[in-house]
């Protein structure tokens, strides 16, 4: 039987569609594979721009905060020569020159009173009056006993003379001569305790009045009118502090002592003393430097601590140093000194703390700059020097001491030379700059904060944009 081959229709076409179906997939994907392709590198293109305009800007911003594309702007100032005081600042505190405790010398009822609290008296013044009459009646009494004496002295006096005569004429023993000599003798020795119980029965009635034994400011007041006064209690009636002229005491360091000592030998050294103000009542306090430091040079104690920067407001006021303790205090290692001032304004007040400096001399030609050219590194101290050019260069200097907000250099600087106070941080040595003064523009660099400030490269940059 012959074998007959059918084919399956159905078969046959899935077959068909299954090859066209393999013949478009491999003609879609190369063309999607393109085309993602191209996308991403559209999309990279795209952000490829995008940084390059970012870092654009950035480089752009860099060159300018560097100074690349034109002067560095600074604030400089001049160095110059003047005088300038070697120093020691201190704190010190005010004590009166005196103080005088009034208390009474007899007892007595107070029976007036001169002044009013806190008023300033002279010297002499009357203070106080007791009762007098007391010791008015004690003055009288010892008068009369003196006059009573008195006539018994007298007629011992006549007795002796006649027994004297009676004795030398042989009518009297001796022994009845001698007798009535020592009465005469004693009665007089009667008479001088009687003459001094008067001087003490005047001089209670003395102190009946109280005088001021000072020139000063009287204190509060311990009694009233009306009120017995006891003789030297230990509550004093008022106390009197003399504040014109008036001392502030301070203490320095010894091992400034030998200077001190031979500054003093030359001229009497001078004392400033600040007071600072103590503004609007209500408004913050701002509290005082500390003032552990000092300004002199090496010559005269070493090495240079930092300065006491002056404070703000206040008045100041001047005297002279006119003790010096004997001893340094081993337990501080300070020792104690005084000044008077004059005072006549009653600036200075008894306890009040002020501000100290003790001058030992002056340089008339110190070389100061300010104290914001000065920096510090590795390799010691130095500063930005300008030259004609309008480019800088870098010296290494020695300061000698600050002087509150200036410098003393010792070398390195010459008068005239012009140096950088503000800007130093984008500076390089070579660098061109463009000077100015704070709140204004140096050269073409904007209008910041300063032309030379250290905030002033992002206000120069954009100063510079469109």
């Amino acid at each position: 039987m012959p074998i007959i081959v059918r084919s399956d229709h159905k078969s046959s076409q899935t077959a068909g569609l299954l090859a066209g179906a393999l013949v478009c997939v491999s003609l879609v994907v190369p063309a999607c594979s393109k085309g993602s392709t191209g996308d991403q590198a559209g999309s990279s293109t795209a952000t490829a721009g995008a940084g390059g305009s970012a870092g654009g800007a950035r480089g752009g911003g860099g060159r300018a905060g560097r100074g690349g594309g034109g002067p560095v702007p600074v604030v400089t100032a001049r160095a110059i020569a003047k005088a300038v005081p070697v120093t020691i600042p201190a704190v010190g505190t005010a004590e009166p020159l005196q103080t005088v405790e009034i208390r009474a010398q007899v007892t007595g009822q107070l029976s007036q009173i001169h002044f009013r609290e806190g008023q300033d008296v002279r010297k002499g013044a009357p203070l106080f009056t007791l009762d007098a009459r007391p010791f008015e009646a004690a003055l009288q009494q010892a008068q009369a006993v003196l006059a009573r004496d008195s006539a018994q002295f007298k007629n011992a006096q006549s007795q002796r003379a006649r027994y004297e005569d009676l004795f030398k004429r042989g009518l009297i023993p001796r022994d009845q001569y001698e007798t009535q000599t020592a009465n005469a003798s004693a009665l007089e020795a009667t008479l001088a305790a009687d003459q001094a119980q008067i001087e003490n029965a005047k001089l209670n009635l003395q102190y009946t009045h109280i005088l001021a034994p000072i020139s000063g400011r009287t204190g509060a007041l311990g009694v009233h009118e009306g009120d017995l006064v006891r003789a030297n209690d230990t509550t004093p009636l008022v106390v009197i502090n003399q504040v014109a002229p008036i001392n502030v005491t301070f203490s320095v360091p010894g091992r400034y002592l030998p200077d001190i000592r031979r500054h003093q030998g030359q001229q009497p050294l001078k004392i400033e003393a600040h007071i600072q103000s103590s503004g609007t009542p209500g408004a913050p306090q701002i509290a005082p430097p500390n003032p552990g430091g000092t300004a002199l040079t090496g010559t005269d104690g070493g090495s240079t601590p930092p300065a006491v920067p002056a404070a703000a407001g206040g008045t100041n006021e001047t005297g002279t140093v006119s003790f010096i303790d004997n001893t340094v205090d081993p337990t501080t290692g300070t020792i104690r000194m005084k000044g008077t001032f004059p005072n006549t304004d009653h600036a200075l007040w008894p306890g009040i703390f002020v501000q100290v400096t003790l001058v030992l001399r002056t340089d008339p030609n110190a070389i100061v700059v300010p104290a914001a050219a000065v920096q510090a590194s590795q390799a010691g101290q130095y500063i930005y020097v300008v030259k004609p050019d309008r480019t800088v260069e870098v010296r290494n200097v020695t300061v000698e001491r600050q002087q509150g907000e200036e410098m003393v250099i010792a070398q390195g600087i010459a008068p005239g030379d012009e140096v950088v106070t503000d800007g130093q941080l984008r500076l390089t040595a070579g660098a061109t700059v463009a000077t100015g003064t704070r709140g204004e523009g140096g050269g073409s660099q904007g209008t910041g904060r300063g032309a030379g400030g250290r905030r002033s490269g992002g206000g120069g940059n954009r100063g510079s944009q469109p």
